[in-house]
């Protein structure tokens, strides 16, 4: 492709997992790139606490269950990249889940998608169906007894994966900057204040953002399983913290301000995983997700603008979906070529 202002190929407008991301696959390609964001990197959602990269559960398969399937499988060497080139951890580890059943009918239908997670998902993970006593001191209450254990869930620090990306683009001469003019094709990532302006420049609303808060508990839970249990992410990290998520807040004055809510989460944490009780709570965080109304990643060229491109909207799932979609947009940024999956486009929310 040919270059634009300055010699700058790809112009990536916000700093989070997604134009960071992006912006790594497009100079791993030989592309050069600016990242521009007033706010600073991972100042966003992105600069969360919790990063839970779960997989969809194993049936009424589609589009958007076999793009976040592929994305996690990517994970790994994505991930192994970014920390070798800039010799920052970005707390990756795939170290599975688990889920507790409640009762025989939740024990039939996971038993039901042990085998179709061997159809959909081969060799590459498991979904089973295991003995709560088998997890030892860390399982989390289960009326059943039994838990649901799968392999392919994986943990990510998501400011740690910010800075990770920032100092591995850094290697490769780009800085993100506060301010820059637009040259080549740009890349609009802002989270969910893009989503408002993208929805006021199209006179239709296409996202918005749905506020969360989590809490991070001072506890060294080893190398184990994410716990999942009545809504609440669980996610020991190797910094020796525990993150508790999160709420869905779609009405919110203040997107930086936490409430009892977090009392709560640390409440139902101790309730579902009792190795936490007593544990010291070390953050309390709060800010707002891009939510697209498709509710899958909004992806593609911005409607009516020339050169100018749209990946915004990962609600919950954006560090998850992050490996497969730099691979999408720096093939459609640089080389024309468009493999975005049916419900990801950015008219797919019109």
């Amino acid at each position: 492709m040919a270059s634009g202002q300055n010699g700058v190929d790809v112009t990536v407008r916000g700093a989070g997992v997604f134009g960071l991301s992006i912006a790594w696959a497009c100079v791993q390609r030989g592309a050069r790139v600016q990242v521009v964001d007033p706010f600073g990197a991972g100042s966003g959602s992105s600069g969360g606490q919790v990063g839970a990269l779960a997989p969809h559960v194993p049936e009424n398969w589609n589009p958007k269950k076999a793009f976040q399937l592929d994305s996690l499988l990517m994970a790994g060497e994505f991930w192994a990249s970014v920390e070798a080139a800039g010799g920052v951890s970005a707390g990756y580890g795939r170290l599975g889940r688990l889920q507790p059943l409640t009762d025989d009918k939740a024990v039939a239908l996971a038993r039901g998608r042990e085998v179709t997670a061997r159809e959909l998902w081969g060799d590459n993970a498991v979904w089973q169906v295991i003995e709560a006593t088998q997890a030892g001191p860390w399982a989390p209450v289960s009326p059943s007894g039994l838990l649901v254990r799968d392999t392919l869930t994986a943990r990510m620090n998501p400011r740690r994966a910010c800075a990770a990306l920032v100092a591995a683009l850094a290697a490769r001469g780009v800085e993100v900057q506060p301010e820059a003019e637009d040259a080549g094709r740009v890349l609009w990532a802002t989270g969910w204040r893009g989503l408002q302006e993208l929805s006021r420049v199209l006179g239709k609303t296409v996202g918005t953002g749905v506020k969360g808060q989590s809490v991070s508990l001072r506890f060294d839970a080893g190398a184990v399983p994410q716990i999942y249990a009545e809504g609440l992410h669980v996610v020991p990290h190797a910094d020796g913290t525990v993150a508790i998520g999160s709420t869905s807040e779609r009405d919110f004055d203040d997107p930086a301000a936490t409430d009892e809510q977090c009392d709560d989460l640390v409440a139902r944490a101790a309730l579902a995983v009792p190795a936490l009780a007593g544990a010291e709570v070390i953050e309390r965080w709060a800010g707002v997700r891009p939510r697209a109304r498709s509710r899958a990643p909004m992806l593609g060229a911005w409607p009516g603008r020339e050169g100018h491109f749209i990946a915004n909207g990962g609600f919950k799932i954006g560090f998850g979906m992050g490996p497969k979609v730099a691979q999408v947009m720096a093939d459609l940024l640089l080389d024309g070529r468009d493999a975005i999956p049916e419900g990801f486009r950015v008219e797919d929310s019109l």
